[in-house]
């Protein structure tokens, strides 16, 4: 392929990845990996380029999430993650808020230091199995009773793919819950930026010399477009033809996988 169309690969000193549809699919079996992904990991430290997995995965603390990643051959450590409930315990502390957790039973140990007695706030996450009516209706009503609603999300995605197919996704719960107490969420993950600074500043690297890559248009490219990052779409995961259609985000490129975009960035170092 021609040098001339690569251009957003050149000074580049850190990757950013997205983990669900780029390293691999999730799934009940523990997911499956994207073919390529793990050894294009092992390729990026090998190159000396610094990386970060920036992910809304919030069905699993980050040690847990890191020793699934691991089995399925992912060489990659806590340090290198960067997720939605470690930045919201640290957001509830400095406010000092007390959250009640509508979250995935998995993810509760990452809030075990926080007050929850008396709530003032909801957190809301990927609960899965646990987005039944009595407790979002249980959520809705301590919101509903406060007189500053304050709703908490840890991500704003509308589904994801598992190996089963597709799944609702926390956003689509936060919008609800938004339009049954007319309240604003404050999203905590992607595609906040202060998620996508604090994933810039654990990495090391400048804005401009980091590049973004994932399987979501919005919450992915759009969002670390949005912090002067480049962006690239992967057609793996979630990814569907429609997306390259999309009206406001156009990704620096498009790949059809991790491993491509590694071959072509490490060709530029």
């Amino acid at each position: 392929a021609a040098m001339a169309g690569w251009g957003w690969a050149r000074a580049v000193r850190g990757l950013l990845l997205d983990v669900s549809g780029v390293l691999y699919d999730s799934g009940a079996d523990g997911g499956v990996p994207i073919a390529g992904s793990a050894e294009a990991v092992r390729r990026i430290k090998a190159s000396g380029l610094k990386l970060q997995l920036c992910t809304n995965e919030t069905q699993a603390t980050r040690e847990d999430f890191v020793r699934k990643l691991r089995a399925l051959g992912f060489d990659v450590s806590v340090a290198e993650v960067t997720a939605p409930a470690p930045a919201a315990c640290r957001l509830l502390k400095e406010r000092g808020l007390r959250p009640h957790l509508l979250v995935h039973d998995d993810l509760v140990p990452e809030f075990a230091e926080i007050d929850k007695t008396n709530p003032n706030c909801v957190v809301l996450g990927d609960a899965a199995e646990n987005f039944t009516y009595a407790n979002l209706n249980e959520a809705f009503r301590l919101l509903i009773g406060m007189e500053k609603p304050v709703l908490i999300s840890l991500g704003k995605g509308r589904y994801y793919k598992e190996t089963d197919g597709l799944k609702l996704d926390v956003g689509a719960y936060m919008k609800a819950l938004e339009y049954a107490c007319d309240v604003q969420a404050e999203v905590v993950g992607k595609p906040a930026k202060r998620f996508f600074e604090s994933a810039l500043a654990e990495l090391g690297v400048p804005a401009e010399q980091a590049i973004m890559i994932g399987d979501d248009i919005e919450n992915d490219v759009g969002g670390a477009q949005q912090c002067g990052m480049r962006a690239l779409q992967v057609r793996t995961g979630k990814y569907r033809p429609s997306d390259e259609n999309h009206p406001e985000v156009k990704p620096d490129a498009y790949v059809n996988n991790l491993a491509e975009a590694v071959d072509i960035i490490l060709q530029q170092l």
